[in-house]
């Protein structure tokens, strides 16, 4: 896995690694190997449900879900979340049919190769390395959500005061550890490859903070459909 980190995002023709989660959204656990031999499945990997923008890219994939499963196509939504946390969120905010897990130690992000980048105070070598002068400088857009662009660290406490998200000990202590980890979703086919992939993790981080369009994701789809 840390091989596959080192190299980066993991990128279409290449196999999806097996992890096996604890599941939020029912009891036991869920695994990418439920899948393989069965159905193609988009599999979307977070932060924790401490960040705002991530939550809104949970919604975002929850609301393709039902036209996705019209083509055959599962979906798997990864959270960087303690599994009890996670299921008191879900309980007061439920998504239709959500199939989530809980994966507090990042083991799916590392495995599928998203770079969890350390601030750094004047040095930048991306994904790798930011500095928070960069960060700053960074402008997130989201009409009708922030009231202009917005600096990440801005935008998100702008959207946790909207949202009236309270922190808790365990968001806290995800937030210490991965506040910068890259995010990402991958279509897997039914026999585990990935066919196509939307990651943070771009050389020119143009991808931050967003969700791809739904025509993207749906194109994609056809394509694995069976």
């Amino acid at each position: 896995m840390a091989d596959q980190h080192n190299r980066g995002p993991l990128r279409p023709g290449d196999r999806a690694p097996n992890v096996v989660l604890d599941a939020i959204t029912k009891e036991g656990k869920i695994a990418i190997d439920d899948f393989r031999g069965h159905k193609p499945v988009l599999v979307g990997l977070f932060r924790g449900l401490q960040c705002p923008f991530c939550r809104r890219q949970i919604a975002a994939i929850s609301q393709l879900k039902a036209a996705l499963n019209e083509k055959g196509i599962e979906t798997l939504t990864v959270v960087n979340t303690p599994v009890e946390r996670a299921r008191l969120y879900f309980r007061y905010h439920p998504l239709p049919n959500l199939l989530a897990a809980a994966d507090p130690e990042r083991i799916s992000h590392q495995a599928f190769g998203l770079p969890n980048p350390e601030f750094t105070e004047d040095e930048d070598d991306w994904p790798r390395k930011i500095s928070m002068q960069t960060v700053m400088s960074m402008r997130v857009e989201m009409p009708g959500e922030l009231p202009e662009p917005m600096n990440p660290i801005a935008g998100s406490q702008y959207l946790q005061q909207a949202d009236g998200y309270q922190m808790t000990e365990e968001d806290k202590r995800m937030e210490a550890t991965a506040m910068g980890q890259l995010v990402g979703e991958f279509l897997l086919d039914r026999d585990g490859v990935v066919r196509w992939c939307f990651t943070e993790a771009t050389p020119d981080g143009g991808n931050m903070f967003r969700s791809p369009a739904p025509e993207e994701v749906m194109s994609a789809a056809s394509q694995v459909a069976h």
